[in-house]
């Protein structure tokens, strides 16, 4: 009985940690940091830290993190803006946060606009179906991504 009373105490010590963590974040994004809009906005996309998955809140907040500049975030808008994920989808929008990010010479949105440098003699490649993927996969590994940064 003794264990059981422990690992319950444990169990709800190490719930109320996320949740004030989600909370310290949510305030910190509510001031303003670009950081923590996107860790909070990362949140919502994955549903984590007390959190229900909310792909709304996430834009939101996300767009926040975007136009202060963060250039992850701005990847993150655009592949939201591809896929529809809690924006209405848009094509012109996506490839506008793409090629934000891009100026700021950001690899992979460099690739998704085919504006990377191609080797002479490679083989041809097609965009159109990297954007897609990236669009699926972008979200959620980029919000593990944010949540990890420090």
């Amino acid at each position: 009985m003794r264990k059981i009373l422990w690992l319950i105490f444990l169990l709800l010590h190490v719930v109320g940690v996320f949740a004030q963590g989600a909370d310290n974040i949510k305030q910190a994004a509510e001031q303003g940091d670009a950081l923590s809009q996107a860790k909070l906005a990362s949140l919502y996309i994955l549903g984590r830290d007390g959190l229900e998955k909310d792909e709304k809140s996430a834009a939101i907040w996300m767009e926040k993190a975007a136009n202060q500049g963060l250039v992850d975030a701005q990847v993150v808008m655009a592949a939201m803006y591809d896929r529809g994920l809690g924006v209405v989808s848009d094509r012109d929008k996506a490839t506008h946060w793409y090629e934000k990010a891009a100026a700021k010479g950001h690899a992979t949105s460099l690739a998704i606009l085919g504006k990377n440098e191609v080797p002479q003699g490679s083989v041809q490649f097609n965009y159109q179906a990297m954007r897609l993927s990236a669009a699926k996969t972008i979200p959620s590994e980029y919000a593990k991504k944010f949540l990890t940064t420090k």
